[in-house]
C-alpha cells in the first residue's frame, strides 16, 4: 500500500492523531532517532525527509542526539534536525539511562548539553537510572541546568552556559550560568538532607 517505511509509519501516526482530537501533546520516535542512525546524515536522509514532509505538524518527533546514548548536544545538530524534521525536535536524553548495563550506575551531574540549547527544543525527556533512588542528583542537577536556561532566554544579553573551571580558579561561574560542579554539590547536599530526613521518620 506504501511506497516507503516513512510514509507508512507517518500514515498511521496522522490518523492516531486526528483519531484523538490532535491533543496538545503527541510524540512519535521514528526508526531513525538519532545521527548514528541515519544514512549518510541527517539532513541527507531520506526517510528523515519524508517523516518531516509528512508527519502533521502538531505531531512532535523524538530525538536522542548523535548517538542513542549522547555524551554531548549541539545547537548545530539540533538546527541541522530541526531542518530535515520541519519541527524543533523533542529531545530523548539517555544519558542516565543503565537498562543496557544495569551493573553500572550514573550519578553525576547534567552535563555536556550546549548553553542555549532549550531555545533550540520543543521538549526534553530525561531517560533515567532504573534505580529510583540514584535519580536525584541527575533530576535535580537537571533542574539546576533548567533554570540557567530560563535565565539566558529572560537575559538575552547573559545566556546559561557550561563553565569550565582551571584547577584553582577560584572565580565562580558568571551570573545565569550553569556550572555542572556547582550543581553537583547542591544536589549532594540536598540528597544528604533528604537521606536524613528520611531516616527520621517513624518506622524507617
Amino acid at each position: 500500500v506504501f511506497p516507503s517505511l516513512a510514509k507508512a509509519q507517518a500514515s498511521v501516526a496522522n490518523e492516531v492523531y486526528r483519531e484523538l482530537g490532535q491533543p496538545s501533546v503527541f510524540l512519535f520516535c521514528p526508526t531513525e532517532y538519532c545521527s548514528s542512525l541515519c544514512s549518510p546524515s541527517p539532513s541527507q536522509s531520506c526517510y528523515l525527509l519524508t517523516i518531516g514532509q509528512e508527519l502533521l505538524p502538531g505531531i512532535g518527533v523524538i530525538w536522542t542526539g548523535p548517538k542513542v546514548v549522547s555524551q554531548e548536544l549541539s545547537a548545530a545538530l539540533l538546527e541541522e534536525v530541526e531542518g530535515v524534521l520541519r519541527r524543533r525536535p523533542v529531545i530523548w536524553d539517555n544519558l542516565y539511562a543503565n537498562d543496557y548495563d544495569c551493573r553500572r550506575v550514573f550519578l553525576g551531574p547534567y552535563t555536556g548539553r550546549a548553553p542555549g540549547l532549550m531555545a533550540k527544543l520543543h521538549g526534553l525527556l530525561l531517560n533515567p537510572n532504573c534505580e529510583l533512588q540514584a535519580n536525584f542528583v541527575p533530576v535535580h542537577t537537571l533542574g539546576s541546568w533548567f533554570r540557567s536556561e530560563l535565565a539566558g532566554c529572560a537575559h538575552p544579553d547573559h545566556p546559561g552556559m557550561e563553565t569550565v573551571e582551571a584547577p584553582g580558579d577560584s572565580l565562580g561561574p558568571q551570573e545565569g550560568s550553569y556550572s555542572p560542579q556547582d550543581a553537583l554539590e547542591l544536589a549532594l547536599s540536598d540528597w544528604v538532607a533528604e537521606i536524613h530526613r528520611q531516616a527520621l521518620e517513624t518506622g524507617r
